[in-house]
Parts: structure tokens; C-alpha cells; sequence
């Protein structure tokens, strides 16, 4: 067994890796960037090394900085996590020639799954159903256009290298085929360094299933079942779950036989994740039939949600990499797993759903887990969000016996648990998973979409907020004696308060509701109350704003620190209400800032390349009078 292990990555999975490695009495390596010096990743390692500035592409990305950590701290081995270098077959063929044990699959194997269209036609040779599109050499506009209109639409064009949702786009009609491509390929080379692209037939009903497949150096592959992460938002996936509602026992094994022979293609060595598209337009069977399914691409590396398979199958995934990574054969044979009851799992990120699900980076004053349920995480009350990273809080796992148990039970943790200040997508995710439609496992990925602002509209605090926060104050006050007395007039018995800067008047009586501070009473007076998966701020006094005007008056602000890909006006232009303005690179993510209303461009501080922090000016719009 390795005895000690260096940790190529941050955050959630950082901790994860750890936790396991400590219970198997491995030391633990950990290593950090300027914006991580004080992570818990780095204060729970054994030890941790420097690596580089804050920017990714400056540290975690640069695999000389992570082999000469190891080799200076005596680590025997590298786990890459998910993310960053993880599926970088360079990097590890460099672990590799360095002398160091890679956790992870062989090199060979990343680079033959690693470009979409290569690995499409290496599953079809396999016998693996593939969906029908265009994998061709010519990447030129007029002939990827010409195959997508030969296809027939919708088509879904992806990079070759991506993943993640990123260099992924839509295309519902001819006439929008070429500003598609363009920003499809932008952004996969600026994510992958490389802008090729397929085209694929888009599902008009798909669920997204996959398969955990684990391989062995001693020539064994197993499957550990599927998963369903259908419920997605613009590619990104919000809610997984094991196994897929609706799937009989004879899709199941087609499906899982087909991944073992996708690994088996490529000699797969490590915990690996095939997915797989499947048309759910059939009503039988929950729309899953075998025929009805097609591999998209393999995901060489542990997945993000791999919890709710450890949960449904008992085992420890990165114990399982660790020990074949070791040249330990596989500690179980596929008549030894079995499926116990079902796990859902909800990724919490730091963002404002309300506008637009920005990223919403900053300091956790307030935190408040449920600790009736699995939770993933890498930060603690104190620790900050950054903006240089995927804003992810944590992800939370709940298991049950049956499927409405284990989302009932994620419902509650929503409920009973709150982060503060910053913003979460936590009712999101609530709304999500108390949709009819999900309740009832009917599933695809256009769910979401379809929703439209129904799953994140706020129409206020409710009574039983009001009361909550009321009675928080009355209590506070009275303690006081600030609270009741009026001379002359009956004693009062509401409170005068300001919810996210709103005035708001509260009735002071009892509520069953929780509620919490966001930070020292004595220096802001600000408490949460969570409610359906929303958290409300209420405080006695309205709260500074920063920044100077708003979009509603035309000021287009930067809404977090990034760098500016494009700028589509000049100074002087007229635009329409909703109209790109300029498009921001920030945290991973294209953000489009879009004009609030009819006007004109009367000021214009943004160029292409440009680095701004949050609250700058890029845009005033001003309405054109009369």
C-alpha cells in the first residue's frame, strides 16, 4: 500500500482524498495556491507546499510545480482529484517517468478517450452504440454548417476536448449555427487549448446516465452501477442520483455491460465514469429502453458526484483507486456488488440564482449544517469563497431506502441548513427537487430550462419568516428594554426591520422557524432565516451599498472580478433592452452583461483582454429622450 500521497488539487475533493488516506494510515501531502494558503485542505494535510499565485493556470495547472512538491516532501504518489490536471495524459506520463505511482488511469487510456470524435469511433468499434453525427477532420465553417444542416436540427455542438458543460452549445436553427460556433470554440480554447469541434444529433427528450466503471492492472472490470444526473442547468449538472429512477433490470445490464466493454477498449486501469445519452421521449419503462441509449464520452477520472454510489454500494471509491493504484487486484468481484436503497446528491454553490446564478464569492460568516446527511465540503464558518475558483460550498448526499426518501430527507437538510452572507443556490436546489415532475422521477435534461424563472422567483419572506425575525428582535430588544413600552397607547408588538435592504414591518410572535446570526450581533445586527431552502437577511438598519449606480439606471456594473473576452458595442451605438453588451470571464465561467433597456452607449470603459474587479463601470447606457 503507498504510505504517502500528494494531492494535486483543492477544495471539497482535497478533504474527500484525505479523510480516506488518513483512515488507511497514509501521510498526506497537500498543496496551495496564494488564495488557499489558509484552506482546510491545507490545514487538515499532514503537510502542504506552496505552489503558486492565486490564477489556476499559475499554480495548479503547472504539473512541474506538483512533481517537484512531491519529490521535495517524500511523496510516493500523486492523486489528481477531478479537475485541473486530472485527465491531462502529459502530466501523467510526467508523474510517471518521475518514479511516482499516478493515481489514475494509464496515459494511453486518457488519450484515447480524451478527444470526443477519436473516442466515438474507438466505442463504435467496440460495440458500443454511438449517437449519429459528424466527426470529421475539416473544421471549417462552411463544413461543419453543411453537416449540421444535413443532420438536421436541433444539433449540439461540442468541443473535442471539453467537458463540464464547457465548449457546449445548442443550436435550434440554421440561421444561429455560426455565432454558435464561434463562441463554442472561444471558449474550448481558452479551457482546453483546443477549438475543434463535433457535431452531434441532439436528444429532444435525453436523460443523462452513466455508468461507474473500475479497472484493475490484473486485467479485471467491474461496474459499480448508474447514475442519473438528468437534472442540469446550461450542461451543468445539479442534481445526481443513484441508481436511474425508472431503469429495469434489463437496461441495466445492457447499459453497464456496454461501459465494461468501453473500459475494456481502452485497458482501463482506476475509477473511470462512461456516460451515455438515452431518448426518454418513450413513455415504457420510465422512457429507458437499451435501444434507446447511446455513449457520449468517458470521464477518465473520479466524478464529482461520485458519493452516491459509495452510498448505494457501500465501497470507498478513492480507498478502491488508492489500493489498485498500489497493484492490489480489485477488493471486489461484480457478483459480490449490489444495490442498497437510493442517494441523491445536490451540489451547493456560492451564487445568486435571483440574478442570473452569478457567483456570489466572499466570506462565510454564518454556517450551519444538518449533520443528518453526508456533506462534502471545504469550507468552514470563517473561510472565504474565492473568486479565482468553482464556487462550490459543498455537496450534500442523502440516503434512503427508496428514492422519495432520500430526496424528502435532502429537502430537510435544505431546510434546517443556512450559509451566510453570501449567496447560495440552496432554494434552488430546493424548488428542484420538490418540482412534481422530479418527485416522480420523469426526467431530462431540458427540465430546468423549461421551468424558467418559476424555480428561482422570491416572492418575499412569508408570515412565518416575518414572525421568526420579529420574535428574534423582540427578544433581542427586550433584553434591552428598548422593546413594548409606549406612553399612552397600548404596548407595541411589531418590529421595524429591512430584509435584503427592503423595509418590512414584523409581526413579534412566535415561529417554529430557526434563526441565526450572520455575524457578531453587537456589530452589524443582521440574522438569517431560512425557509424553504431560501435564506432571508433582516437587520435594524438598511445596509451600505457600494458600487454607485445601478443596471436599472444604466450603469452596467462587473459583477465579480474577470477578465474581458468581448466587448460587441462601441461608444455612441443605439441598443435594445437585453442586447450583449460585453462578456466576462470570471470564476471558469462566460457571464454576458446585456443592456437593461432601449438606449444609447454613452460611456464605454471595457476592452477585449481587460482585467476588471468587481464594481467597476464598463457601461452607461442612457435612454434616448423623447
Amino acid at each position: 500500500m503507498i504510505q504517502s500521497l500528494l494531492i494535486a488539487n483543492r477544495g471539497e475533493i482535497a478533504c474527500r482524498i484525505i479523510r480516506t488516506a488518513r483512515r488507511l494510515g497514509i501521510r498526506t501531502v497537500a498543496v496551495y495556491s496564494d488564495a488557499d494558503a489558509n484552506s482546510l485542505h491545507v490545514r487538515q494535510a499532514d503537510e502542504a507546499v506552496h505552489i503558486g499565485p492565486s490564477p489556476a493556470r499559475q499554480s495548479y495547472l503547472i504539473g512541474e510545480r506538483i512533481i517537484a512538491a512531491a519529490r521535495a516532501t517524500g511523496a510516493e504518489a500523486i492523486h489528481p482529484g477531478y479537475g485541473f490536471l486530472s485527465e491531462n495524459a502529459a502530466f501523467a506520463q510526467a508523474v510517471i517517468d518521475a518514479g511516482l505511482i499516478w493515481v489514475g488511469p494509464n496515459p494511453s487510456s486518457i488519450t484515447a478517450m480524451g478527444l470526443k470524435d477519436a473516442a466515438k469511433k474507438l466505442m463504435a468499434d467496440a460495440g458500443v452504440p454511438v449517437t449519429p453525427g459528424y466527426l470529421g477532420e475539416d473544421q471549417s465553417a462552411d463544413r461543419l454548417q453543411a453537416e449540421a444542416d444535413a443532420i438536421g436540427y436541433p444539433v449540439l455542438i461540442k468541443a473535442v476536448a471539453g467537458g463540464g458543460g464547457k465548449g457546449m452549445r445548442r443550436v435550434d436553427a440554421a440561421a444561429d449555427f455560426a455565432d454558435a460556433l464561434l463562441s463554442c470554440q472561444r471558449e474550448a480554447a481558452s479551457s482546453f487549448g483546443n477549438d475543434q469541434v463535433l457535431i452531434e444529433k441532439y436528444i429532444l427528450s435525453p436523460r443523462h446516465i452513466e455508468v461507474q466503471v473500475f479497472g484493475d492492472s490484473h486485467g479485471q472490470v467491474v461496474h459499480l452501477f448508474e447514475r442519473d444526473c438528468s437534472l442540469q442547468r446550461r450542461h451543468q449538472k445539479v442534481i445526481e442520483e443513484a441508481p436511474a429512477p425508472g431503469m429495469d433490470e434489463a437496461t441495466r445490464q445492457a447499459i453497464c455491460a456496454a461501459a465494461v466493454r468501453a473500459a475494456q477498449a481502452v485497458d482501463y486501469v482506476g475509477a473511470g465514469t462512461v456516460e451515455f445519452i438515452a431518448d426518454a421521449s418513450a413513455k415504457e419503462s420510465g422512457g429507458l429502453r437499451a435501444d434507446r441509449i447511446w455513449f457520449m464520452e468517458m470521464n477518465t477520472r473520479l466524478q464529482v458526484e461520485h458519493p452516491v454510489t459509495e452510498e448505494i454500494t457501500g465501497v470507498d471509491l478513492v480507498e478502491w483507486q488508492l489500493r489498485v493504484a498500489s497493484g492490489e487486484p480489485l477488493p471486489k468481484k461484480q457478483g459480490e456488488l449490489s444495490i442498497n436503497g437510493h442517494a441523491i446528491e445536490a451540489r451547493l454553490y456560492a451564487e445568486d440564482p435571483v440574478r442570473g446564478f452569478l457567483p456570489s464569492p466572499g466570506r462565510i460568516d454564518r454556517l450551519s449544517f444538518d449533520h443528518h446527511a453526508r456533506v462534502e465540503t471545504a469550507v468552514e464558518e470563517g473561510d472565504t469563497v474565492s473568486s479565482f475558483y468553482d464556487p462550490m460550498i459543498a455537496k450534500v448526499i442523502c440516503h434512503g431506502a427508496d428514492r422519495d426518501a432520500a430526496r424528502l430527507g435532502l429537502l430537510r437538510w435544505l431546510d434546517s441548513s443556512f450559509v451566510g452572507p453570501l449567496r447560495t443556490n440552496k432554494p434552488f436546489l430546493h424548488a428542484c427537487l420538490a418540482m412534481p415532475d422530479f418527485a416522480e422521477g420523469r426526467l431530462d435534461t431540458g427540465m430546468i430550462e423549461r421551468q424558467g424563472e418559476a424555480l428561482t422567483a422570491i416572492d418575499g419572506p412569508s408570515d412565518r419568516v416575518l414572525a421568526a425575525a420579529g420574535q428574534h428582535f423582540r427578544r433581542e430588544w427586550q433584553g434591552k428594554g428598548l422593546f413594548g413600552f409606549r406612553l399612552n397607547a397600548a404596548p407595541k408588538t411589531s418590529v421595524d426591520l429591512f430584509v435584503d435592504g427592503r423595509p418590512v414591518v414584523a409581526e413579534a410572535k412566535s415561529s417554529e422557524l430557526r434563526t441565526g446570526l450572520c455575524s457578531d450581533m453587537e456589530r452589524d445586527g443582521t440574522i438569517i432565516v431560512t425557509e424553504a431552502g431560501q435564506s432571508w437577511f433582516f437587520s435594524q438598519t438598511p445596509p451600505v451599498k457600494a458600487g454607485g449606480a445601478a443596471a436599472s439606471d444604466g450603469a452596467i456594473l462587473s459583477p465579480m472580478p474577470g477578465r474581458i473576452i468581448a466587448v460587441a458595442v462601441a461608444k455612441g451605438d443605439r441598443v435594445a433592452k437585453g442586447q450583449k453588451l460585453v462578456t466576462l470571464e470570471a470564476m471558469k465561467m462566460e457571464h454576458s452583461l446585456v443592456a437593461p433597456f432601449d438606449g444609447v452607449v454613452a460611456e464605454l470603459d471595457a476592452s477585449e483582454g481587460g482585467q476588471v474587479s468587481e464594481g467597476t463601470l464598463l457601461v452607461l447606457v442612457e435612454r434616448e429622450e423623447g
